[in-house]
């Protein structure tokens, strides 16, 4: 201490941390803070466990909505209430305005009639290659439709953002990502429009952690004629790998398992890119300078992602490829010895078992020994870091060192206890395994000279109070680049 106060100045200001547990700022490696923010200036917010209560806020904006006008709700979870919502629910709400409530893990939504109707589907319309129009015993679509059956009713939305919209929504977004200690985030799909919002964000002073941007392949042809590739930017804003799909949804049951999901008669899961198209694009990506980036969740998308992977390898070595698995949920031992052989990097849910328990009975006691594999994919070497998928979980370091440490959900029942990592392989998944995602570790990741100064001040050390506390402890300043961002 005596060292560091001589180096203080006369307008030095002093903090006494009072012995504070202090970290390296947490690093959220997979997430949509952008669309997250986005959706809270625009959208009706559905994370209620009540469906009157949705309800009941979905006709309190219909009732100030102009006619024809779409009425959008979010973060809905169907696990968390007594029975999803159906269109018959939506249609008595709101008869009268199309209506989507989309699903907090972003694959699925829920639609009432009118919304149908606008997107041209009916009860013959075939399901889309990748996408589900869900229906009822009666065979009467029930209002539910995933991945790219949901698409097809997004598209019919009109884009009414503002490149204002795009700015605000990340600044929102900052100042819960610099509550929870996170100082760093992988923007895990953004378009122009994002990109150009994190721009603005960070120009304003408005943006409080740095973002490691994916960006969306469909406008690839456009960053790749503008000479751009992995690692544009500057320490806030930086361009990282081109994000495509393989499949679906873990809390939403639309991800692409080798076995059926329990309770769902035959029934796997959706794939959603093609063997040619992700080849295809991956490739095109690759040669251009960017690091790759797919979305698989099951074992099926896991294997198709890992095939172009080891294609691309035979065919255009890179020395230090970091080719990313977004997710990689359902593992197997012959998958882990193919992403170390080719050398990827999963990128795991940290929080799903607690947060998202109310689902894992459709995957079971023994496939969750093989899902959220920290344990193994730590004992093969990985460096798997820390992954909520906002909104699809809370951006929430404690919950994700409970859930991995401990594998229980809110019940108590545990879901793959094989899978257990400890406090301080978890707290290393958090900080210095995201930096080294985005190549990064040089520059973030640990306390020490020479790297930026992210930390985060906890009102309570995790290492010296039981887990069952831990979802309980707050952070008490978040600091970035040396400035204070957050003080409780």
């Amino acid at each position: 201490d005596r060292e560091i106060l001589a180096l203080a100045g006369k307008n030095t200001r002093r903090v006494d941390l009072a012995r504070r547990r202090v970290l390296p700022g947490f690093n959220d490696a997979h997430a949509h803070p952008w669309l997250g923010g986005v959706a809270q200036l625009k959208n009706v917010a559905c994370d209620k466990n009540s469906i009157d209560e949705i309800l009941a806020a979905l006709r309190a904006r219909a009732a100030k909505t102009p006619p024809g006008h779409w009425v959008q709700g979010y973060l809905y979870d169907d696990g968390k209430t007594p029975r999803p919502l159906t269109r018959a629910d939506l249609d008595a709400a709101v008869p009268d305005h199309p209506v989507i409530v989309t699903h907090r893990g972003g694959h699925t939504g829920y639609v009432n009639s009118l919304a149908l109707t606008e997107a041209g589907v009916t009860a013959a319309t075939p399901d889309p290659p990748g996408g589900r129009f869900e229906r009822g015993a009666d065979g009467q679509l029930n209002g539910r439709v995933a991945d790219k059956a949901m698409d097809a009713v997004l598209d019919k939305i009109p884009d009414e953002l503002t490149r204002g919209d795009h700015r605000r929504g990340i600044a929102l977004i900052s100042k819960l990502y610099a509550s929870y200690g996170v100082t760093s985030a992988c923007e895990a799909d953004a378009t122009p429009d994002g990109l150009q919002g994190y721009q603005d964000a960070r120009d304003a002073g408005e943006l409080l952690y740095r973002a490691y941007c994916l960006m969306d392949v469909a406008y690839l042809d456009r960053y790749i004629a503008a000479g751009l590739h992995t690692g544009f930017g500057d320490s806030m804003v930086r361009i990282g790998g081109i994000k495509q799909f393989a499949d679906g949804s873990i809390s939403e049951r639309t991800a692409w398992l080798a076995e059926p999901y329990i309770g769902i008669a035959n029934y796997s899961g959706v794939e959603r890119g093609t063997r040619e198209s992700l080849y295809e694009n991956s490739r095109k990506a690759w040669l251009a300078g960017f690091q790759l980036a797919t979305h698989a969740n099951g074992e099926r998308a896991i294997d198709r992602a890992l095939g172009v992977y080891e294609q691309l390898s035979r065919e255009a070595p890179r020395r230090d490829p970091r080719f990313r698995l977004e997710h990689c949920t359902v593992v197997t031992p012959e998958l882990i010895a193919r992403i170390r052989a080719v050398g990827a990097i999963p990128i795991p849910f940290a929080g799903y078992v607690n947060f998202h328990g109310d689902v894992m009975h459709f995957y079971g006691d023994e496939r969750t020994q093989r899902m959220f594999a920290y344990r193994s994919f730590i004992d093969a070497g990985f460096r798997p870091p820390t992954a909520s998928d906002y909104t699809a979980s809370p951006p929430a370091p404690m919950l994700w060192l409970y859930s991995m440490t401990t594998r229980r959900d809110p019940t108590g029942h545990v879901w793959g206890e094989t899978q257990r990592i400890t406090l301080p392989e978890a707290v290393r998944s958090a900080t210095l395994d995201g930096a080294y995602a985005s190549f990064e570790e040089h520059d973030k990741g640990t306390i020490e000279q020479g790297k930026l100064a992210d930390l985060v001040v906890l009102e309570e050390d995790p290492f010296a109070v039981p887990a069952e506390h831990w979802l309980d402890i707050k952070v008490e300043r978040t600091m970035l680049g040396g400035q204070w961002v957050y003080e409780s």
